[in-house]
């Protein structure tokens, strides 16, 4: 069986719309990065996935001919907010089944300010479904990504007796570990009053400050077999150990929390810790889909990290930091790091590689040998990655 392996990794610090360079400088520098990385020629390189979701059809060819033009297969991936684990996920495929033996996965976003909506209102949407269930329940509408995620944190509060001070806890939280994160676009501190305070967006609980940013970015990993890693000298590879992509099921349309992931995350979990032949108990280190501090805690029982209804005993233990259970979110996350959404898997890639590498220097977890990656798109797909340092 070939073994996949991350040879080499980039990322580009993210940034706010309107301070970002155009998306084929911040990918092409995030692929030529991740080359230098692995310290392997470009030619070497058979197949490119490249993934992003506002664009035109050839975005990733556009961005690759930037760097390297060498008539290679290029694939543009749009999976939502999972795209950027889904190239990972066909690099990694098209590794271990022996079609390569070296693979590109990179992305990149150029976003606009303000709340994730629809782009497309002159055709039926492939969210109709989620607004049923939303309507029907009497959820109050709004931008889409703020309407379901809203709705799931008020259904998580309402069947498990939690309070928003649960969100707002684990936002402090990720904000702590941005400030050790040069790569963060957010690094100063919290309390939970200022998140609690900060404008509501959603119904009476949600805030600005339980919300991920939109944001412009790129980052790139070089995947690669492991035969091909002892032939060209790569030393500093991290294996991918287990992997697994789960889509909805008729269970998603049952409530909010199903609506936002939580079954494809757990099925996508139970899934890829098979493979790895791995427990829950084995994970050292997490990079979560937190695109709202909601969605963290629904992660938390979706991946297996606590038992179900029970994140608010979770956070208050720290188990979900420095010291607990689990370190998760170590680069700040999709909260205080940034969602440009193509570059999102990437960048969670790009900071286990460094974290089981012993390389994330002030917030290095100590020990790290096993990471867990998870990242989820509506609509939808969740991806479910483990890694296994030396």
């Amino acid at each position: 069986m070939v073994k996949p392996i991350v040879a080499g990794v980039d990322l580009v610090k993210f940034s706010k719309p309107g301070k970002h360079e155009p998306f084929r400088v911040m990918a092409s520098a995030a692929i030529r990065g991740a080359v230098a990385d692995a310290d392997i020629s470009h030619n070497l390189i058979e197949q490119a996935y490249g993934s992003y979701i506002f664009g035109d059809s050839t975005c990733s060819q556009f961005a690759l001919y930037d760097a390297y033009m060498t008539g290679i297969p290029v694939i543009n991936v749009n999976n939502n907010c999972s795209s950027g684990s889904t190239a990972i996920f066909l690099a990694r495929q098209a590794v271990e089944c022996g079609a390569v033996e070296c693979a590109l996965a990179f992305g990149f976003e150029e976003m606009q300010p303000g709340a994730l909506d629809s782009m497309w209102d002159d055709r039926e949407s492939p969210f109709d479904n989620f607004m049923k269930v939303l309507n029907d329940m009497g959820y109050p509408t709004a931008p889409l990504a703020l309407r379901c995620f809203g709705a799931a944190g008020h259904h998580y509060m309402t069947k498990y007796g939690a309070t928003a001070d649960l969100f707002a806890k684990v936002a402090v939280k990720t904000r702590s570990h941005a400030a050790m994160n040069p790569y963060a676009l957010f690094n100063k501190p919290l309390t939970e009053n200022e998140v609690a305070e900060s404008p509501l967006v959603y119904m009476d609980y949600l805030t600005r400050l339980m919300c991920c940013p939109p944001t412009c970015g790129a980052g790139a990993a070089i995947i690669c077999s492991e035969s091909f890693a002892k032939r060209h000298g790569i030393r500093r590879g991290i294996e991918v150990i287990g992997q697994a992509m789960a889509t909805d099921t008729p269970v998603s349309w049952e409530d909010p929390i199903n609506l936002v992931g939580a079954d494809m995350t757990a099925r996508a979990a139970r899934a890829a810790y098979e493979k790895a032949g791995l427990g829950v108990e084995d994970i050292d280190v997490v990079e979560l889909h937190d695109c709202f501090s909601i969605n963290e805690v629904i992660s938390y029982e979706g991946l297996g990290l606590c038992p179900e209804g029970e994140a608010t005993s979770f956070v208050a233990d720290g188990d979900n930091t420095y010291g607990g259970k689990y370190v998760i979110n170590p680069s700040g996350g999709l909260m205080s790091k940034g969602h440009p959404i193509g570059a999102t898997g990437l960048a969670q890639c790009f900071e286990l590689v460094t974290q089981l590498r012993g390389e994330a220097e002030q917030r290095q977890v100590e020990g790290a040998r096993i990471g867990l990656q998870h990242n989820l798109g509506l609509g939808g797909a969740a991806v479910v990655t483990m890694y296994k340092g030396s």
